[in-house]
């Protein structure tokens, strides 16, 4: 862990860490007493995540997420709270959006890796195969048995939409415990902030390519997504790394979305789901958020 220092002299000073979690640096800025409370609280935040990773990953076999998706068509299976709690949120997400939003996607994402690797488009049969085991209502939750049933054999969960967002909200709740009210955890383009700095409204944010926009945030979460870092050229168009679920292909509508929700979670997933709708269409608003598109340069 990396402790970049102190500042202020107040009752509450203001401490940097950062960690790398879930494949980027995760930073945390938080106000505490002293520097014991600060390295308690931060390492517990990190923990968490590291926590949430063991879960949530779909790039190591043994996390949880991966052992269900292996027995995907073999009936009800007993999860986590944790886990059973992001399918929820996500399975109500992918029915507003009608599959806008779909962790089910796994299969197509597993496949659209290899095209980005490969800068080739994957045939259309392998492609029709894989999103043949894509689909919500493929995946049945059982809330009073805390079990999840991937109906079909070959299934995959892809949290990569949802999960760095969950992870944010979740540090801030381990930090709490150590009496950290005021703080900051930032992973890849998802921010969750908890109460304002000493003497500020609120914890100010800009993001890239929305000029001129400072946001003043607390209590809440902010997440962008789109095409401006992660994209492949191929035969000359420009793919963007997020996936429609519906077709399979990287999205070419060359879009920036921007969140702002009551918590990561919300703001993460719905960034995710906005990217491929392509306009807001009152999504969220209904979750009390907002949003702000950009065209990507």
């Amino acid at each position: 862990m990396l402790l970049f220092g102190a500042a202020h002299a107040t009752p509450l000073e203001r401490f940097q860490y950062s960690e790398l979690h879930m494949g980027v640096r995760v930073n945390v800025t938080l106000y505490a007493k002293s520097t014991e409370q600060a390295e308690t609280a931060a390492k517990a935040a990190f923990a968490r995540f590291a926590e949430l990773e063991a879960i949530m990953s779909d790039y190591r076999d043994d996390s949880e997420l991966m052992r269900l998706c292996a027995k995907a068509g073999t009936g009800p299976i007993k999860v986590s709270t944790e886990l059973f709690d992001i399918l929820q949120r996500s399975l109500k997400l992918s029915e507003e959006t009608a599959g806008a939003f779909d962790v089910t996607c796994g299969p197509v994402v597993k496949l659209w890796r290899q095209a980005r690797q490969n800068t080739r488009l994957p045939d259309k049969k392998t492609l029709e195969h894989a999103l043949s085991l894509v689909g919500f209502k493929y995946m049945k939750l059982d809330q009073k048995q805390s079990t999840v049933t991937l109906e079909l054999p070959g299934m995959m969960i892809d949290l990569g939409g949802i999960a760095k967002g969950y992870a944010c909200d979740e540090a801030l709740k381990a930090m709490r415990k150590h009496g950290i009210e005021s703080a900051m955890i930032e992973a890849g383009g998802d921010i969750a902030v908890s109460n304002p700095p000493p003497n500020k409204n609120g914890w100010e944010i800009a993001v890239r390519n929305l000029d001129g926009t400072l946001f003043s945030l607390k209590n809440s979460g902010i997440s962008t997504s789109g095409d401006t870092e992660q994209f492949v050229e191929i035969d000359g168009v420009r793919y963007s790394h997020i996936v429609d679920p519906r077709t399979g292909i990287g999205l070419t509508n060359r879009v920036q979305v921007t969140v702002v929700a009551s918590d990561a979670t919300t703001s993460d997933s719905l960034a995710t789901a906005l990217c491929v709708l392509g306009e807001d269409a009152g999504i969220s608003k209904k979750y009390g958020g907002r949003a702000y598109f950009v065209k990507s340069r």
